[in-house]
């Protein structure tokens, strides 16, 4: 049977194998040419501790045990040490060195340079040993008849690397060495970064409060030993560190607890500065195995895992709430092919079961995790679950509709989070963060401020830890991402994350304001000097707003399934334009070295995605109720599919009012328009009373132009003209040719005219006027008046539709005849 022993930083594999005569062969196996290579056979049948290749694959470093205990004493064997480590020539195979030959456990490890690097004269090895210290080998090969050798016949030349360690672990991947010094209570990680140019350099340290067993030393990643001398495993500190490419520094740790039914174990996530200790009730705790959590590095999140029980998912870049911690057990927590606990992850995403000698390839399914979506009933488990498949899978346009259609069905279950923003926050977060370095630390990626439920079973306990200090200057790569990180916590970085606060006050401030400018008097405020700062601040806003929307995805023939009108929402575009303008200044002030047209790039992607993303959910919704284009009609009532498609949309509207984000535009005319064909009257009134459904010019328009003067169809025109702003009321009043209509334009012109009076003084005499009809003396004044205000050129609107004096005078006396109980004529 095949063991794996070992894997390179190509991860290319190391395996042994027994022959026929029992001898002992290793072999190597590439991942990416599925070619396997046979590399050296010894002729007796060894148990191979460790193994590693350089990268030429010319030389082999192998570490063994010789013999056993038993064996030294029966066959008086006291003073032959009882491992072995050998450097051996193998291109062409040619002679063997012995490194080491000790009592105490070697492990080996080949140094390898940058990919596509001309290197061959030269290989660099680690010794690690249980006698705590870590030593350098420096080798220097030639090439003599089509045969590599080492060049030097005498003692190798070394450097000490570390001492006194306790544990220590290989980042093949990153050419890193951690490990970890005992200082009195507390245990100090360190950090070796080995460069191809250079010898290696001393990157961090960080003090951990971990109480460790100084008795025996644990190595992670030199080699994997089968299970069945781990007689020490329960003993030994069962401890792994995990990088990210973000940035992110963890130690995982399982501590040991004193309740059989009870496991202990604490994420220290070292680029937050705090560390979180999870305490979890075990359901079954009659089983044989060791209760050894194994961690697993799944890129964005850390798992903890223990076979039969649970497994822990936690985001490596934001684990401060349980949005983003996926908590799993009984079968949803089962992983088929491991089954022990004597498992180790050497790569990303990958799993490998020691016990068996076997490598597995790790992932997050995007269908497992969207089942469990769908079939979980508690709040956090859809919580978490919703932005796992987001961020860790991500998103597709098929994942995205089936979530979608989740949200649609499930609007009312989630109590505790609004669907619908988690939804738009997630996705846009995972589509502009990989873009720009840091993005991650300045967008927001939830709604939520706090998460107060709990996970049934597991206790939680949260701790500031000291972060941990670089000693390297000029960092690059992951020690520069990780120093970005560790600068955003020191200036508290939840305040780094944009928020809404300050867009929705400025946006409150201006919406009246613009209602004046935009509908009314914008001509006239941009002539006064008092103004001019305003209009042009205003000015530029729009302009923000008209950039986002030129800057949408073109809505291609099934898109505009959704009848959205591409129409003038002014309110909608100031909120627009304010992101934009707030959003940018957020971005300026901490991503300067970025440049202002990136910048300026990035900001308008946001809010075009955030605008494409509502229409996104609003074409999936109206796919989903099979509802046609042609929808936007008021001769009859709607369908029990267009009310569910209403309530949709009246929950979008509350999503994007508490997080105050601008909707496409025609929204509010859809909304409203599918409220006046579902709704009761009453109903419609008191939405449009709450604020529920805003009234808009096209569907007023329509409404009065396409309903007739029916008994029901007047009461409905009235209630809506009662209710539009004035400025609104102005433009589209008119179109209902009805009395009750004209008595209501004369009225509201009436009082338009007299609180322009009310701020300026008449300085003329009144002018003489023909008599009127009816000798009526306050109709008499009130005309005069409104004769002396016309002269002066007061008037409510530059652009007022033709209201004169006359139409005034007859609306008013018929109203008063009628008051009266007199018949007019």
């Amino acid at each position: 049977a095949l063991y794996i022993i070992n894997v390179e930083r190509n991860g290319k594999i190391i395996y042994t194998w027994k022959g026929n005569q029992r001898n002992t062969h290793i072999g190597v196996y590439d991942l990416q040419s599925k070619e396997n290579e046979h590399l050296y056979m010894f002729e007796k049948d060894l148990r191979i501790i460790s193994c590693s290749v350089n990268s030429e694959r010319t030389l082999l470093a192998v570490s063994f045990r010789q013999y056993t205990e038993e064996e030294r004493v029966t066959q008086l064997l006291q003073s032959v040490p009882k491992y072995l480590t050998l450097l051996i020539e193998i291109h062409p195979i040619n002679n063997v060195r012995v490194l080491k030959a000790v009592d105490s456990c070697v492990r080996v490890q080949f140094l390898y340079p940058v990919e596509g690097r001309n290197t061959s004269a030269e290989s660099r090895l680690l010794l690690v040993s249980e006698d705590k210290y870590v030593e350098q080998f420096d080798i220097h090969v030639v090439e003599e008849e089509h045969k590599v050798v080492i060049q030097n016949s005498g003692p190798l030349p070394r450097a000490r690397v570390a001492d006194d360690l306790i544990w220590a672990q290989w980042d093949m991947t990153e050419q890193r060495l951690f490990y970890i010094v005992p200082k009195d209570s507390r245990s100090t990680l360190k950090c070796v970064q080995f460069y191809p140019d250079e010898n290696f350099n001393s990157t961090l340290e960080s003090q951990l409060d971990i109480s460790v067993n100084d008795t025996q030393v644990k190595l992670v990643n030199f080699g994997y030993d089968d299970c069945k001398d781990r007689d020490v495993a329960s003993k030994s500190l069962n401890l792994q560190v995990f990088t990210s490419k973000a940035g992110g520094l963890c130690v995982c740790c399982s501590l040991a607890s004193d309740i059989p039914e009870e496991i202990t174990y604490s994420i220290y996530f070292l680029h937050k500065g705090y560390s979180k200790t999870f305490t979890v009730s075990l359901e079954r705790t009659e089983s044989d195995q060791l209760k050894e959590v194994a961690f697993l590095n799944l890129d964005y999140y850390v798992a903890a895992y223990l076979p039969g029980q649970f497994l822990h998912l936690l985001n490596i870049q934001h684990p401060d709430l349980l949005c983003y911690s996926l908590f799993l057990t009984g079968e949803d927590a089962r992983i088929d092919v491991l089954q022990n606990c004597s498992i180790q992850s050497p790569l990303v995403s990958t799993v490998l079961d020691c016990c068996l000698g076997r490598m597995y390839a790790v992932s997050i399914s995007d269908s497992a995790l969207l089942q469990f979506l769908q079939n979980s009933k508690r709040d956090s488990e859809r919580l978490a679950a919703l932005h796992g498949a987001l961020l860790c899978v991500r998103s597709t346009a098929d994942l995205e509709m089936k979530i979608i259609w989740w949200i649609s069905e499930n609007l009312s279950s989630c109590h505790s989070f609004d669907p619908i923003q988690e939804f738009i926050i997630a996705s846009l977060y995972c589509r502009m963060c990989p873009e720009t370095h840091n993005l991650d630390k300045l967008l927001p990626y939830t709604s939520l401020l706090d998460w107060t439920g709990v996970i049934p079973g597991v206790a939680c306990a949260t701790d500031i830890i000291s972060l941990p200090v670089l000693e390297i200057q000029n960092c690059k790569g992951f020690w520069e991402k990780l120093n970005s990180n560790l600068e955003s916590v020191k200036y508290a970085e939840p305040h780094l994350h944009y928020h809404n606060n300050l867009l929705r006050r400025e946006w409150r401030n201006l919406s009246e304001e613009v209602n004046t400018l935009i509908f009314c008097f914008i001509y006239l405020f941009i002539k006064q000097k008092e103004e001019r700062k305003t209009t042009a601040y205003l000015r530029n806003i729009f302009e923000n707003a008209k950039k986002v929307l030129s800057h949408l995805d073109s809505w291609d023939s099934e898109e505009r399934l959704v009848p959205l009108f591409q129409e003038e929402d002014y309110q909608q575009q100031l909120l627009m334009g304010l992101m934009v303008a707030q959003l940018k200044d957020h971005l300026m002030r901490h991503l300067q070295y970025v440049g202002k047209k990136k910048i300026d790039q990035i900001v308008l992607d946001y809010v075009a995605n955030l605008l494409n993303l509502v229409h996104r959910i609003m074409k999936e919704v109206w796919k989903m109720y099979q509802l046609h284009s042609c929808i936007f009609c008021f001769g009859e009532r709607g369908s029990e599919a267009e009310f569910a498609v209403f309530h949709i949309m009246s929950r979008i509207l509350e999503a994007a009012n508490g997080m105050c984000m601008p909707l496409p535009p025609g929204f509010h005319t859809l909304h409203l328009g599918l409220g006046v064909r579902c709704l009761p009257l009453h109903t419609l009134l008191h939405y449009i009373d709450c604020g529920v459904l805003h009234l808009t010019e096209t569907c007023v328009r329509k409404l009065l132009k396409d309903l007739d003067d029916t008994e029901k169809n007047e009461k409905l025109k009235f209630s809506i003209v009662t209710r539009l702003p004035e400025a609104l009321g102005q433009k589209v009043s008119q179109l209902w040719n009805h009395p009750i209509n004209a008595n209501l334009i004369a009225r509201k012109y009436v009082k338009l005219l007299l609180e322009k009076l009310r701020n300026r003084q008449c300085s003329r005499p009144i002018p003489e006027r023909r008599p009127v009809p009816v000798e009526f003396l306050p109709l008499n004044y009130l005309t005069n008046m409104l004769a002396e205000v016309e002269n002066q050129g007061v008037h409510p609107c530059e652009k007022q539709d033709h209201v004169n004096v006359r139409f005034v005078e007859e609306a008013a006396l018929k109203h008063t005849m009628m008051l009266l109980g007199l018949k007019y004529s």
